[in-house]
């Protein structure tokens, strides 16, 4: 089916909608990026189509508007005034609604972009969402709309002792699954016993990149400006959990990274010996203007994929990760807690969902590129076959 065709859950509930949504009152969970075809806000265009039944609305990390930045900056509750109703913040002294903020309603929707990586929060926040609406015995609607960087996975595997709000269950670092899907497989793994209805996309299939999806990227978040940010952040965003910038305070955040202390044809030279597929690491200097190493002037690389399908960002972000560990001995150091609301475990263990990188980047085990296919290999048969029973795509 084409591109033109597509329709993402929004347009289908239109057309459609589920029962539970058709006479009663409902809340959403949404953000800027959550818009139809003519890019006007879910919010809007449910209010319009169900008049005087969308009575709240619910915002993810970064807000309802994408204001706010990464890490723990949270988002005040608000009123959304076109429509005059409130908007509850789940990113700020609470990540679950409260039973009051549910209260009246007999559904709540969820209409997010995601973005294909296990560290980005909306899952999670969603993952809490199915825990508030199984106890307050309502219906979970989500309105499921395409992962961006396609169906294609890569690990490693978020492993058992190392769950946080980035990551609650153990799926690959780049998961390959809608944010449907991913939601289906939350509720049955964690056994959560929420009653889950999806909406699925008419016309996708889980070989679509954004690109051919015919529609313009919003950013979910603001460090996410493009496609190509989240084609690289599988990889790139291992940066957050060190001294390096991975390019926030510049205008193409996740596709730089560096430092002071780097030397950047150095690194682009050693980098060219790796052999990555289809990237090319690129010498750039640049200043970020806010975050790690903000005004002051850091060398690096710019990375440039070459070929979609075959980009690894994992590989490549390891890759880095090594080459400057080699390169600039002592240099390259790791950030302390907290993050994501994670008191006592290094944010790069987080976010790589172990410690292994950590501790082989430590013994100067990551070599070449078969050390780091080693590092982050996981059985993609055995993913494959646990999550064909939710799959919604071909």
């Amino acid at each position: 089916m084409s591109a033109d065709r597509m329709q993402f859950g929004l347009e289908c509930c239109l057309e459609r909608p589920p029962a539970v949504m058709r006479d009663g009152r409902f809340g959403l969970l949404l953000n800027q990026a959550s818009v139809d075809a003519e890019f006007r806000l879910s919010c809007d265009v449910l209010a319009e189509r169900f008049a005087g039944q969308l009575v709240a609305l619910f915002s993810p990390q970064h807000g309802l508007w994408g204001e706010q930045q990464a890490n723990m900056i949270e988002s005040p509750h608000t009123i959304y005034d076109p429509l005059g109703i409130p908007v509850y913040s789940l990113y700020s002294e609470t990540r679950k609604p409260r039973a009051t903020w549910l209260n009246g309603l007999d559904c709540l929707v969820v209409d997010l972009q995601d973005v294909g990586t296990r560290v980005y929060t909306f899952a999670w926040t969603i993952s809490f969402c199915l825990v508030a609406c199984a106890e307050a015995g309502i219906p979970l609607v989500l309105l499921d709309r395409p992962n961006p960087i396609g169906g294609q996975v890569e690990g490693p595997l978020l492993e058992a002792g190392w769950e946080t709000f980035v990551g609650r269950i153990t799926i690959p670092l780049r998961h390959g699954l809608t944010l449907g899907e991913l939601t289906r497989l939350v509720n049955r793994d964690l056994a959560i016993g929420a009653e889950l209805q999806i909406v699925p996309m008419r016309g996708w299939d889980r070989r679509q990149r954004w690109p051919t999806v015919g529609r313009a990227w919003i950013p979910p978040s603001p460090n996410l400006p493009r496609y190509r940010s989240t084609l690289v952040y599988p990889g790139q965003v291992l940066l957050e959990g060190s001294n390096l910038s991975e390019g926030r305070g510049t205008t193409q955040p996740f596709e730089f990274m560096g430092a002071p202390f780097v030397d950047p044809f150095q690194l682009a030279r050693d980098l060219a010996s790796w052999s990555l597929p289809a990237a090319r690491c690129v010498p750039a200097r640049f200043r970020p203007t806010f975050d790690k190493w903000a005004g002051q002037a850091c060398g690096g690389i710019a990375l440039h994929v070459l070929d979609d399908a075959a980009f690894r960002p994992v590989l490549t972000t390891v890759a880095l990760l090594a080459s400057v560990h080699r390169q600039w001995p002592g240099a390259l150091s790791w950030l302390p807690p907290p993050y994501e609301y994670e008191m006592e475990m290094l944010p790069i263990d987080i976010l790589f969902g172990s410690d292994r990188l950590r501790k082989q980047l430590a013994g100067n085990e990551l070599r070449n590129v078969d050390d780091v296919a080693t590092l982050i290999d996981f059985d993609e048969r055995a993913w494959r076959e646990r999550v064909s029973e939710i799959l919604l795509y071909p």
